[in-house]
């Protein structure tokens, strides 16, 4: 079966290349996704699926439903398919024709090599045992995320699935190599929203002004003592401060100031913990200082927690599929994926895959230059599809 989905996937590489190529061509915002929604169902129905769509404004999903026990077992598949709001700098001969938006994440990547494991799953759709549940997620990088916003729509009504995969890829890592964790892998994040109120005026008399700046920088450094004094050591947590803005001038001391933040970590109560202190100190530090302070705590994604069997599984299959130094465990990331919502409510695995241009200098996610291996398509969709046939394989085994 390896051999056999191996050359499917390579007859296919090229067609499925050229989809990635336009969905790079042609990105588009979080919850803006419709042309990609209707590219790829157009492909779906190529291969002889029927799609639905609409789901969660601009998702998309279809179902394999196999030859044996179609209503059985169910595996899904997931990926996501926004662009990141930035010019891109690649030069590349299918560089993002809109400007200031870019796939900038590889969401194409992840897409079109989806859309190369359901091309082979559904010409191989008679030897599969159960179904496999395809999901083309939106506004991955744009709160209220997009898998919370599928589901609310109805994603789960008809079909549950039993298990679900999910893959992002990863820069650092060699084409040719997927990564995977077993248990807490992804932080939860939250975002943070400050106000910080004092009385304006002119610089040169600043003993008539409460000065915000002064007090939002007092914030600031008393907040790292969260990390550094208040977490547990074993316990990883980021607060991060990403905007300081104060509309003064040289000579103007404004009347307010507004700061945006992060905290990430793992424990539920821990998190909650944090928002707690963060108020507390910002509060009582502006109050102590002669001015207020306004917190807002936008409450965002959940740990992404893999299952152990599930994550087992990915890395067994992945030895046999790619070969033993081809696999490897992955520490924690302190980066936040709303795949954390599918993996709260069923047995899950989120895991890596190598882009790494050779001889290219490394380029990080989010950034404008960011490249793709293109050969780590060809590899991602053969390996999805193995996963996925190989878990209607074991667990309906198990099941029986």
């Amino acid at each position: 079966m390896i051999e056999k989905i191996k050359q499917m996937a390579h007859e296919n590489a090229a067609e499925i290349i050229e989809c990635r190529r336009y969905l790079h061509r042609h990105p588009e915002l979080s919850q803006q996704e419709f042309g990609t929604m209707n590219y790829v169902a157009e492909q779906l129905r190529s291969y002889g699926l029927e799609p639905k769509t609409g789901i969660g404004k601009t998702g998309c999903m279809a179902m394999i439903r196999g030859g044996k026990d179609p209503d059985g077992y169910c595996v899904a598949l997931r990926a996501d398919y926004d662009a990141l709001p930035l010019q891109e700098a690649t030069g590349l001969p299918f560089a993002s024709e809109n400007p200031g938006v870019m796939h900038a994440c590889g969401h194409d990547m992840h897409t079109s090599s989806l859309l190369g494991a359901a091309k082979i799953l559904s010409a191989m759709r008679e030897e599969l045992t159960g179904s496999v549940m395809l999901i083309f997620e939106p506004s991955e990088e744009m709160y209220p995320g997009g898998a919370r916003m599928m589901m609310n729509d109805g994603l789960f009504d008809e079909v549950t699935p039993n298990e679900i995969y999910a893959f992002h890829c990863l820069p650092e890592m060699e084409c040719g190599k997927i990564g995977m964790k077993k248990g807490r892998y992804m932080a939860s994040t939250d975002e943070l929203y400050w106000t910080v109120k004092g009385r304006g005026g002119h610089g040169a008399t600043p003993h008539l002004s409460v000065d915000p700046i002064l007090i939002a920088s007092h914030i600031v450094v008393a907040l790292q003592q969260l990390v550094s004094r208040n977490a547990a050591p074993m316990m990883p947590t980021v607060l991060s401060f990403g905007k300081f803005i104060g509309e003064g001038r040289t000579n103007i001391i404004p009347d307010e100031v507004k700061m945006e933040g992060i905290i990430r970590t793992f424990d539920p109560e821990w998190r909650l913990e944090c928002h707690e202190k963060i108020r507390k100190i910002s509060c009582g530090i502006a109050e102590s200082m002669g001015g207020e302070c306004d917190l807002f705590i936008d409450y965002g994604y959940l740990p992404v927690i893999n299952n152990d069997i599930c994550t087992q599984m990915v890395h067994d299959n992945g030895v046999e599929f790619l070969g033993q130094e081809n696999v490897e465990w992955l520490d924690l990331r302190m980066t936040a994926e709303d795949f954390s919502f599918f993996a709260d409510k069923i047995p899950a695995c989120y895991f890596r895959v190598g882009i790494h241009v050779p001889d290219t200098p490394f380029c990080n996610l989010h950034r404008p230059n960011l490249l793709v291996d293109e050969r780590s398509i060809e590899l991602a969709s053969g390996f999805v599809a193995y996963n996925a046939y190989q878990a209607l394989q074991q667990r309906t085994f198990l099941k029986g």
